[in-house]
């Protein structure tokens, strides 16, 4: 490698030139949408969050039909949303999207050390496509992607209160996040932790009293469950239930599906309770969850993938990669990174790779498969990790 080439690798696997780089970017990227108008993801959220304190209900058909969307997220999302919906119009989705990228780069950054520095950088940079693509968007899923890893992270170091209370902020404001309660039972004291979501729990169930009559709390949750249930959708999207020639949308019996198939990866997860104290067994667990979240979910757009893709590297870099995993690893930062992305990809390739020949959505069903086959089903012993890389011979916990 020359000596230029070295500098430029050593420039971007250097964790304060690439924060520098991604705000730059992001706030580019925020500001080229406001002047055009097109935040509508903020302006959903920060509508809903306006009317959830002048005591006007985001939730149902009316309300989507005025504001030309659904507002689909918990009453706690319209609590914690507060400090950015007060904001002046102009500031309001600057601090939003660079506070999401902060806590991002914070999350990936503030991994364990079984994972080097240089591996961070690398899932930063892997992944900064569909990063930039989804707070281009302002879209809430780059904050539960960051939930999932602080929360994994809190609780390696052993602050499994703040891994629940940051678990259930991602379960009351968008569901997904709930999941990961299960990845409890591979730590000490699950009783214990368990009486954490229930006090947490009791807290963000209760926290819209700040603003709502106590006769008027279960009404307002069921209004939103009765959205989340009852809200019509004729998008296609990028989850199992859209994947022809098998469905064609959300079919009546999906529901049992998703209870199937999450019943089937807790019975693996018990089944291997003697590696509860390995951490490679944790993380890829947390890694097939992330992808299930994914690829099981109602609804799920191209860059919701930086959930599944930022879950992916955690499983990818946790143990030896053997050569199918390389030929996935850069196949899926193709068709899921770099085709989505229209100034790289011609609009009309990019359409019929993953609406035509859903190659994105096949191509991703194939990896978390081995996911899960390596995670559960393999010999433990064959997946070891690279000697000083995320490899440790102290990970009894």
């Amino acid at each position: 490698m020359t000596p230029f080439a070295l500098r430029i690798k050593k420039f971007f696997l250097t964790p304060q030139n690439l924060y520098l780089l991604g705000f730059l970017c992001v706030f580019a990227l925020t500001f080229l949408d406001v002047s055009r108008g097109r935040h509508f993801n903020f302006l959903i959220f920060h509508d809903s969050t306006i009317d959830f304190w002048r005591h006007i209900n985001p939730y149902g058909a009316e309300w989507a039909a005025a504001h030309h969307d659904y507002f689909l997220y918990g009453p706690l999302f319209s609590v914690l949303f507060a400090p950015f919906a007060f904001l002046p119009d102009w500031l309001g989705p600057f601090v939003w999207n660079l506070f999401n990228y902060s806590l991002y780069f914070a999350a990936v950054f503030t991994l364990p050390d079984k994972y080097t520095l240089d591996q961070k950088c690398r899932m930063f940079l892997y992944t900064f496509l569909i990063l930039a693509t989804t707070l281009y968007s302002f879209q809430y899923n780059v904050a539960v992607a960051y939930l999932f890893v602080f929360a994994f992270s809190l609780l390696e170091r052993g602050r499994a209160f703040w891994a629940v209370v940051l678990i259930l902020v991602s379960g009351f404001t968008k569901v997904y996040g709930i999941f990961e309660l299960g990845l409890l039972l591979c730590y000490p004291r699950f009783w214990r932790n368990m009486g954490y979501v229930l006090v947490v729990s009791l807290l963000f169930f209760l926290l819209p009293l700040l603003n709502l009559h106590y006769s008027e709390l279960l009404p307002y949750y069921q209004s939103w469950v009765d959205g989340l249930t009852q809200h019509k959708d004729t998008r296609t999207w990028q989850t199992i239930f859209f994947l022809r020639p098998f469905f064609h949308g959300m079919p009546s019996y999906g529901m049992w599906i998703q209870i199937g198939a999450i019943t089937a990866l807790a019975g693996l997860l018990i089944a291997n309770f003697r590696r509860w104290g390995q951490f490679v067994f944790r993380v890829q667990s947390l890694a097939v969850l992330m992808g299930w979240v994914i690829l099981f979910s109602n609804s799920a757009e191209k860059h919701t993938y930086v959930i599944a893709l930022l879950g992916y590297l955690l499983w990818y870099w946790s143990r030896r990669p053997q050569t199918i995993d390389k030929v996935l690893f850069w196949a899926n930062f193709i068709v899921l990174v770099i085709v989505p992305v229209d100034l790289i990809c011609p609009p009309r390739v990019m359409l019929f790779l993953t609406e035509t020949l859903q190659l994105n959505l096949w191509l991703f069903i194939v990896t978390w498969g081995r996911m899960c086959y390596v995670t559960f089903l393999r010999d433990s012993s064959v997946a070891e990790l690279p000697s000083g890389g995320c490899a440790s011979n102290s990970d009894e916990h």
